[in-house]
């Protein structure tokens, strides 16, 4: 099975060198590596070329933003199945493809795991887990999904359902996500933690942005005929340090 792992970036010099060393690293060996970078002005590009023996598709203009950019990346796609790695995030463990991969072994259409929020300036220190442990559909009307840095479909669903849509700033991967699930896309968990993400991000940047993206949540549900509210996102918080987030290491 062909696995492709996009990565988007720009002007991402200061992190990304981790984001290809962890794929570089992985034990499995049949990965398609693509970059789609948005027109850099820093060393991102120099950085990039260090690893051009790895890099099976580099991409580099200006774009719509992140989603226009992972669209992009997915429509150069041949792999079986596709996957996002941002160039803030790297891989937890060089088998972490390889725990995907038997994911899939069991026919599913969608694999995910869990994820690890990492310090921005000290990536070895951890913050907190993102535990998919208790990811039902049902509470997706609450604001729940699964990590997306983790979060690996087959290509197939994409040309099937769709791509990530654009009239989306913080949460059009919720909308995926709530999408490809609702029209019945079969799903599973590996129970391991597979990526490392440094904590930060437009949507989770301060109380203006955490309402815009609330109202996306809300928004995406409904296009997808499933029931919720503001009030209903908004309990989001609590319901997740009471029983999402795991507090115990991995």
């Amino acid at each position: 099975m062909k696995v492709s792992i996009i990565t988007v970036c720009y002007n991402s010099a200061a992190t990304i060198e981790d984001t290809l060393k962890s794929v570089v690293a992985q034990t499995y060996d049949n990965i398609e590596y693509i970059i789609v970078d948005g027109g850099s002005k820093d060393e991102t590009l120099a950085i990039v070329e260090k690893y051009n023996e790895h890099i099976d598709v580099l991409i580099s203009e200006p774009d719509n933003g992140i989603y226009d950019a992972m669209n992009k990346g997915i429509k150069v796609a041949t792999g079986d199945v596709v996957g996002i790695l941002n160039s803030d995030d790297f891989f937890t463990t060089e088998n972490s493809i390889s725990q995907i991969a038997v994911g899939f072994a069991s026919g599913d259409d969608v694999v995910f795991a869990d994820l690890k929020y990492v310090k921005q300036n000290n990536p070895s220190e951890l913050s907190r887990l993102y535990s998919s442990a208790n990811f039902s559909l049902w509470k997706m009307r609450f604001g729940f999904m699964v990590p997306h840095p983790t979060f690996y479909a087959k290509r197939s669903l994409f040309n099937q359902f769709g791509f990530y849509k654009l009239g989306y700033r913080v949460a059009a991967d919720f909308e995926l996500m709530a999408r490809f699930f609702l029209q019945g896309a079969k799903y599973s968990r590996v129970d391991e933690v597979i990526v490392s993400m440094r904590e930060g991000g437009i949507s989770s940047s301060g109380l203006k942005w955490r309402i815009h993206q609330n109202a996306e949540i809300v928004r995406a549900c409904k296009e997808n005929k499933l029931y919720t509210n503001l009030a209903l996102v908004a309990m989001k918080l609590p319901f997740k340090l009471l029983s999402f987030f795991k507090k115990e290491k991995k």
